[in-house]
């Protein structure tokens, strides 16, 4: 089930309190987020009191504040731990901003690491990450359709349908759709 306004309103709500709760737990004040974060002030208030629905961009800069992959943090975020969860029911979020969609494909926990995501990028997006929220985390990506351009620790790799890349991630990252082409991947984090 895609998410209706009230659902996005709910993800919203959740992804905010999280974040005052992982700002709390380290007794960091916003002037000193938006320091390790780079993201204003202002906009960290905006999005902990749920008046602006964060990017995939502002998002990847808290993680790597707090030393945790965004899969963690919606992870965070989601309904308590099923061992099966149906399609249909599979939280959905997304960044409309620049045509990006997140599917948490398996269930939520915890106590497990490894993850896997479903996702989509409309045709002519560009999302890049500063840095890894956790240096040397493992990724495998299998392109599904379309084409899309990963750009890891400096080095780009072009993928068609059925390909994986399979990196360690370690600095900066980019995915790039071409003009012409959106793209629908899996990506397992280990």
């Amino acid at each position: 089930m895609e998410n209706t306004p009230t659902d996005d309103n709910a993800i919203d709500r959740r992804i905010a309190q999280r974040l005052r709760g992982l700002r709390a737990e380290r007794n960091w004040s916003l002037d000193d987020l938006a320091r390790l974060s780079n993201v204003s002030r202002a906009t960290l208030s905006r999005l902990e009191n749920a008046a602006v629905s964060p990017t995939a961009s502002v998002l990847g800069k808290l993680c790597v504040a707090y030393g945790l992959p965004m899969s963690r943090l919606m992870h965070m975020v989601e309904e308590d731990f099923a061992p099966l969860v149906p399609r249909d029911e599979q939280s959905v979020w997304t960044d409309p901003s620049v045509g990006f969609r997140r599917r948490s494909v398996s269930p939520p926990a915890q106590a497990l690491s490894g993850e896997a995501l479903e996702c989509e990028l409309d045709a002519g997006v560009r999302i890049t990450y500063d840095a890894s929220p956790r240096a040397g985390l493992e990724h495998h990506l299998i392109l599904l359709e379309g084409q899309l351009q990963i750009t890891v620790d400096g080095r780009s790799h072009d993928l068609q349908p059925g390909d994986c890349l399979r990196y360690q991630l370690f600095g900066a990252s980019a995915f790039v759709t071409p003009s012409h082409s959106a793209a629908r991947y899996i990506l397992f984090i280990v």
